[in-house]
């Protein structure tokens, strides 16, 4: 004789009580391990499962799966009812499995199985499996009320695969949404110095028109400067390519990070001779762990940035180190940037509104910035207190820890 499983109240009011514990849950698991736990009283089982599968596939995966009885603390060792589930998949019905012989010294080897389709979708079907160690065998009235928990469960996978449907639909409209910003982006950036160089050097070559030397110079130093704007894009663009692919090539030494930054600071001078820059930084800074290239191509970014949209701002630069790290500040005294877009400001090709009417850039300079810094172990951050410009705040470690090293060293 089967024990009787509804003790509490009729079964109406057992199964109404599921269903409303299971709706007030929150997401598709939580809503699971509510009618698993409202349903154990009054249900005899010990293991449940859903499995799915994709017809496409034909590939049999576990959804959920709890251990609520006999056999919990052996995990894997005992039967999870796979065998059933794919047959039940298989033939679209019920199934049940009955053990042949009874070893009433180790129920765990007595399985009684109890399989129900889950019809899901046109392109999903799934099975969900009662497993009862040792019995009772299941009668009619316990199939049914296992029948009813079919439909409850397939509602809430329903509602599950919904939702990662809806989640992947998303993610390929941002995928499409940032590819073709990326075209767009990149489009625009070509287009401008190859239309320049375009420009100026059909203009130089005309037959019916003669330029002096002067404006021959000056032709040729806006092709010159576009030339160059040119390799900074298509440079920006395979290093960010590189650091996404984790493919970029670190070669870590012992480096001086003041000489560093003057050095950098002295280069861009060269071309931006107006740009005011001032340094505090102590003497006799510790060495750090670092490669010096990657690390002055940040620097060179964070000045570039400047010029480009804030070219009569001052900027300043400050070292401190700790015990740890090495603290870097720098900051200009341009207009900033909005605090809305703030977070967004490390993004690939990201670039404010009121930056883009100002001046041409490609958006990649601060992302490289980022992830140069992080492949340093190290963290950046921006700030822009209103009316104060920009500020960027640098962490870098001052000793790169052995195993770090060799990680981060060649191909990342």
């Amino acid at each position: 004789m089967e024990k009787v499983e509804f003790s509490r109240g009729t079964e109406q009011e057992t199964l109404l009580t599921i269903s409303n514990k299971a709706a007030q849950a929150g997401n598709w698991k939580e809503k699971l391990d509510k009618i698993v736990q409202f349903t154990r009283p009054h249900f005899i089982f010990d293991n449940i499962v859903i499995y799915f599968t994709e017809i496409e596939t034909n590939r049999i995966d576990v959804l959920y799966a709890r251990a609520t009885g006999r056999g919990k603390s052996q995990g894997a060792d005992v039967s999870w009812g796979e065998s059933i589930a794919n047959k039940v998949i298989a033939e679209k019905r019920m199934n049940l499995d009955i053990p042949q012989s009874l070893n009433v010294n180790d129920r765990l080897q007595m399985p009684y199985t109890l399989g129900l389709p889950l019809s899901l979708y046109e392109n999903m079907t799934g099975a969900l499996v009662f497993v009862r160690f040792g019995g009772p065998e299941y009668t009619p009235e316990s199939i049914r009320f296992a029948e009813f928990l079919a439909d409850q469960i397939k509602s809430v996978v329903q509602q599950k695969c919904l939702e990662d449907f809806t989640k992947m639909l998303q993610a390929q409209r941002d995928i499409t949404r940032l590819q073709g910003d990326f075209i767009n982006t990149i489009s625009h950036e070509l287009r401008n110095p190859l239309g320049f160089i375009k420009g100026y050097t059909t203009t130089l070559l005309r037959e019916d028109a003669h330029w002096d030397l002067n404006t021959q110079r000056d032709f040729l130093e806006i092709i010159e400067r576009e030339t160059n704007n040119l390799t900074e894009l298509i440079d920006n663009l395979l290093d960010s390519s590189r650091l996404q692919s984790g493919k970029m090539r670190f070669d870590f030494q012992m480096l001086r990070l003041d000489t560093l930054i003057r050095d950098e600071v002295k280069r861009s001078a060269i071309s931006n001779p107006d740009q005011i820059v001032n340094l505090d930084i102590p003497e006799n800074l510790p060495p750090i762990k670092g490669d010096a290239r990657r690390l002055a191509q940040v620097f060179a970014n964070l000045i570039s940035n400047t010029h480009k949209y804030a070219p009569d701002s001052t900027i300043n630069i400050s070292v401190r180190p700790t015990e740890t790290t090495m603290e870097i500040t720098y900051s200009d005294t341009g207009p900033g940037i909005s605090e809305k877009f703030l977070p967004f400001i490390f993004t690939r090709f990201f670039r404010a509104p009121e930056q883009s009417l100002n001046a041409h850039g490609s958006g990649l300079g601060l992302s490289i910035c980022k992830q140069i810094i992080e492949s340093h172990y190290g963290k950046i951050s921006a700030f822009s207190p209103a009316g104060s410009g920009l500020l960027f705040q640098i962490s870098l470690p001052l000793n790169i820890v052995e195993h770090e090293i060799n990680h981060t060293e060649g191909y990342l």
